[in-house]
């Protein structure tokens, strides 16, 4: 990872890819020119996210970069995170408890994954302000299944009118065919996380 300008990406986390210092990691991500961090670790419970949440928000603080808390939204709220990226099936299960939430204005920036236009459809009638589509290219951490492509992500992109982000072995030197196909931008976990 070196510094230069990553316009329009998002980093997600994934501290089993990082063979350092996990916050030293955090650090360093916060520190380029990139979009937000999402703070994906979702096989810890729910006290080990937010213990790992609380560190995570300090960090981007003081870098004014976005966190965008994963999955647990009830600890995004606790600790007064308005971004939020909850997974469709958990959004699907909890919409009421979270459009209110919307309401109060305890989030601003909600997203979801999305596998479908039919996905991002439903996504976005629950209240999504961002999506991320997946997976569009080979991928080491989807090694069982089959890329959807660039022409999946060209009709997601115009079936909604939010911003979406494409996910799934993109590179800085596939950013152009990402962006060709209507995205606002991308999703990098390996390139960032790895060292």
């Amino acid at each position: 990872m070196k510094k230069g300008k990553y316009n329009n990406i998002i980093a997600v986390t994934n501290r089993h890819l990082c063979s350092g210092d996990f916050l030293q990691k955090i650090n360093e991500l916060a520190g380029l020119d990139i979009d937000s961090i999402i703070l994906r670790e979702k096989d810890l419970s729910v006290i080990e996210y937010k213990e790992l949440a609380n560190k995570v928000l300090d960090i981007c603080a003081k870098h004014n970069k976005t966190c965008i808390l994963h999955n647990f939204w009830e600890i995004a709220l606790e600790l007064g995170c308005p971004d939020i990226h909850i997974p469709l099936d958990v959004f699907r299960k909890n919409v009421e408890k979270i459009n209110e939430s919307i309401k109060n204005g305890n989030f601003k920036r909600i997203g979801t994954s999305v596998h479908s236009v039919e996905d991002a459809k439903e996504a976005i009638s629950y209240g999504a302000t961002y999506l991320i589509a997946g997976h569009i290219f080979a991928t080491d951490c989807k090694k069982d299944l089959e890329p959807r492509g660039l022409d999946f992500l060209k009709a997601v992109c115009s079936s909604v009118e939010v911003p979406v982000y494409a996910i799934g072995g993109i590179n800085m030197d596939r950013m152009e065919s990402v962006i060709q196909c209507g995205a606002k931008g991308g999703c990098i976990m390996s390139g960032f996380m790895r060292p």
